[in-house]
């Protein structure tokens, strides 16, 4: 079970379990904390659940595409690291993934 490391708004760093194969949102969602609205619930519709990707794991993730980069615009916390949480799988190549959520638009 890949582990993801989540930095809350405030700045705390916590360790949850993902499984393999579900979204970084789903993760988050699932481990109770409720910072990540997901208000389309995973869809790809609506920029909630925007999270920074950390440098050392950006690669590995890669860039937004399609629909998710036209969401991501529409933030003005954008960064060249933002992705949409619904958007990121977690594999068992990505344990160990570090995000932060990012600040509430």
């Amino acid at each position: 079970m890949p582990k993801l490391i989540v930095v809350d708004r405030a700045g705390r760093e916590s360790q949850i379990d993902a499984s393999d194969g579900a979204s970084v949102m789903e993760a988050v969602r699932d481990a109770g904390m409720d910072e990540l609205l997901a208000l389309c619930g995973g869809c790809c519709s609506c920029a909630t659940c925007h999270v920074f990707i950390d440098d050392d794991w950006f690669d590995a993730v890669g860039a937004p595409e399609g629909d998710e980069n036209d969401l991501l615009d529409s933030s003005e916390h954008r960064t060249a690291h933002s992705r949409l949480s619904c958007q990121v799988r977690m594999t068992s190549a990505r344990d160990g993934l570090r995000i932060v959520i990012a600040p509430e638009d």
